[in-house]
């Protein structure tokens, strides 16, 4: 039973420095492959290397709306980074008003500008919202998102954010988040959400599922969230890992993925 880990940062120091182990782990996990998530500029030939190194690792190129003060990517910029065959997708991009405050008028106008880049490229979108929601879709309908398609990254907002976000082609991904008690809301999110448009992630190093909560997270521990999902939906393991690795195939068109 093929996993895949759609998002996640192992280029990040903690957890490249014990990469031999990570893949070792992710092997014994079934997990098969995963996208390496780049969040800023600087760090992208990190997330390049690693995919250029390992042949079921892929990246994306962008830049996280947390982060301030650091090189503005524009969209010929992003265009001509995601030529590279091991790059799939155009992120992580976004809004995030939780973390930041204040005039945030930079981070939709980058938002923007990785909507553009997407269509232009012909690479799907990684989109990340928190507390942000109207705000998102509002800036992809405006920027016609639907024409580039993509993924709404480690999802926690309400059902009908879902359900715009799919009537725009976008899937939904879950991470280790859907398998903490208190997430009840968001439990009943990945119950509704289409079994053809889900797909899973660890976000790693961050949001480490159920029984790992609280530890350093990783590429394998994405089979508890499809452990979590098929319980969830009452289905087999087995069907989780295969439709959500199909879903991965299909959207960031990875048909000779690893295996």
């Amino acid at each position: 039973m093929p996993f895949v880990d759609s998002h996640c940062h192992i280029n990040f120091p903690e957890l490249a420095e014990k990469m031999g182990d990570l893949l070792e782990n992710m092997h014994g996990n079934d997990v098969i492959s995963a996208l390496c998530v780049s969040v800023n500029l600087q760090d992208f030939p990190q997330v390049l290397a690693l995919a250029e190194q390992h042949p079921n690792i892929y990246a994306s190129v962008g830049v996280h709306p947390d982060y301030e003060n650091v090189d503005e990517p524009d969209v010929a910029h992003l265009v001509r980074l995601a030529k590279h065959p091991k790059v799939i997708a155009i992120g992580e991009t976004g809004l995030d008003y939780f973390r930041l405050k204040g005039d945030l008028d930079w981070q939709r106008a980058r938002f923007r500008t990785h909507i553009q880049a997407a269509r232009e490229s012909g690479k799907p979108l990684v989109i990340h919202t928190r507390e942000a929601g109207a705000d998102t879709l509002r800036i992809m309908t405006e920027q016609k998102a639907e024409e580039a398609c993509g993924v709404m990254h480690c999802f926690t907002e309400t059902w009908e954010v879902a359900e715009a976000a799919l009537a725009m082609g976008f899937y939904i991904s879950f991470s280790g988040i859907v398998t903490f008690k208190n997430a009840k809301a968001l439990k009943e999110v990945a119950q509704r959400v289409p079994l053809e448009r889900i797909l899973i992630e660890t976000d790693s190093p961050y949001l480490a599922p159920v029984p790992h909560r609280g530890k350093l997270n990783q590429p394998a521990y994405v089979k508890h969230v499809a452990e979590e999902i098929a319980l969830l939906r009452g289905i087999s393991l087995e069907e989780v890992g295969r439709r959500t690795t199909e879903n991965f195939v299909r959207l960031f068109k990875t048909e000779h993925i690893a295996q």
